[in-house]
């Protein structure tokens, strides 16, 4: 029997949504609630913040930011699927800049005060964010790793600009200086895992990160408006895009249209570099909720998205990431997975990601249920913005 979605409970999701652009919370907006492949679209606001701006589109073009990462690890599991890598191998065989690791004694440590890595960094261990290296939860500056961080320019500082990014070889050399702040598979530690992860897959595949994307997901899926750069002839759909200045008290512009800085990426960023369109991250969504297949197209088979998407981490390996995960959420491979009901929209199974540059998508197999909202407005900190709470709540609401 095919589940559906109440039109009146519909209408109360548009006026919540509405609410938060007539209050300036966002610009504007693309919601899409979809249930058994029946699609409910909401587009509100507009492209920019400025007086005049043009109507938000359908097909605008949004920053996922973070949304990248499952896209990652669909790409990693195909290989692994190739067999041309193994989850428990060494990523030293093609990533030797990362052998014989060392690591902080404490996360307070000078970079001098070290200890050896018990063992090598896995496959396993990019896929769960386990390497050991991650965005220290701490204020900016407090630990001497931070400090280097910020000054390497390698990620976790601050949101990504890919035209002001280092090369790719230039990313990882800087990585590499640098020791470990937890012995692999210790601790999950957020991004720069999946960085690595984008790294890996361009060594194992022979190709760049894009174009094993292009080929073997976009392409077959039919997303033809997602990849790392923005053409310039379809810049007028990439909206600008915004951060809350508390100081001001008002929406600061980040990146624009004209000058965007996602017009070029010397490192093709599988943490957050992606662009997208609500449709083609909907054609991608709509495989993993498939298992794998949309349509004809087969990506994964459905053992490796019924792994994907089972939660991968001990407790105590979500230790100090709370504020990510509460006691309600775990991770995956490439993914975050609901283990516990704390919310209406919160069901065990739920998987999905938020990116920090307004983007939430989720998928929930036992109600057949997709969400994806796409916003132009940053996050301030992991704990979703009231706009993404209210579009989880009503859309959950809204099943039949």
């Amino acid at each position: 029997m095919k589940r559906g979605l109440s039109k009146a409970r519909l209408e109360r999701l548009r006026e919540a949504l509405a609410w938060h652009v007539e209050h300036g919370d966002v610009p504007g907006l693309v919601a899409l609630v979809s249930r058994d492949g029946e699609a409910h679209v909401e587009v509100l606001g507009s492209m920019s913040a400025d007086a005049g701006a043009a109507p938000m589109k359908r097909d605008a073009i949004f920053r996922i930011a973070s949304l990248t990462k499952i896209v990652a690890a669909v790409a990693a599991m195909m290989l692994v699927e190739d067999c041309s890598i193994r989850l428990d191998d060494s990523i030293e065989r093609w990533i030797p800049e990362l052998a014989n690791r060392r690591v902080l004694r404490t996360i307070a440590s000078e970079l001098d005060d070290t200890v050896p890595a018990q063992r090598a960094i896995t496959v396993r261990d990019l896929l769960t964010y386990r390497m050991g290296f991650g965005s220290v939860m701490a204020m900016p500056g407090m630990y001497p790793i931070q400090k280097k961080i910020a000054e390497h320019r390698i990620g976790g500082d601050g949101p990504p600009r890919p035209a002001m990014a280092p090369t790719t070889e230039e990313w990882l050399k800087r990585l590499a200086s640098l020791p470990l702040m937890a012995q692999p598979g210790e601790r999950w530690m957020y991004n720069t895992s999946a960085d690595v992860l984008g790294i890996l897959i361009a060594r194992a595949s022979g190709v760049s990160l894009g174009e094993f994307f292009r080929t073997r997901i976009f392409e077959p899926l039919g997303m033809k408006d997602t990849g790392f750069c923005v053409r310039e002839s379809e810049l007028a759909r990439l909206p600008a895009c915004y951060r809350f200045d508390y100081e001001r008290g008002s929406l600061q512009e980040f990146d624009g249209q004209r000058e965007s800085a996602w017009l070029s990426a010397p490192f093709e960023s599988a943490a957050g570099g992606l662009i997208s369109t609500m449709d083609d991250y909907l054609a991608f969504s709509e495989m993993m909720l498939n298992k794998g297949r949309r349509g004809d197209v087969e990506i994964l088979s459905r053992a490796s998205v019924e792994l994907m998407t089972s939660d991968q981490l001990l407790p105590e390996q979500r230790a100090g990431a709370e504020i990510f995960f509460g006691d309600f959420s775990s991770w995956g491979l490439g993914v975050a997975v609901d283990v516990r009901r704390r919310e209406i929209f919160q069901t065990p199974g739920r998987y999905g990601w938020t990116g920090g540059m307004g983007t939430t998508a989720y998928n929930d197999p036992a109600e057949g249920m997709i969400g994806i909202l796409f916003t132009q407005r940053m996050m301030d900190s992991p704990i979703p913005p009231k706009v993404f709470s209210d579009f989880w709540t009503l859309a959950y609401t809204a099943m039949e």
